[in-house]
């Protein structure tokens, strides 16, 4: 997945619409936390993708908020 075009794509989205995509990484996170637990993750450099997509979120949602 290629960052800028993600990034880019977050900008568009309101802020309900960012807080739901949120929520849900953060739950795929513990999902892939439990299946890495459980030696049940075979690619676990998606956790470390994750954790930097929901910083990314978090970071167009600050700017949004502070653009206001």
């Amino acid at each position: 997945m290629k960052i800028k075009p993600y990034v880019e794509d977050l900008r568009t989205k309101s802020a309900a619409e960012l807080n739901e995509e949120l929520v849900a990484a953060k739950k795929e996170l513990f999902n892939l936390r439990f299946q890495n637990a459980t030696n049940q993750l075979d690619n676990t450099s998606r956790i470390k993708e994750v954790r930097r997509n929901i910083a990314r979120i978090q970071t167009v949602i600050t700017e949004m908020a502070k653009a206001e």
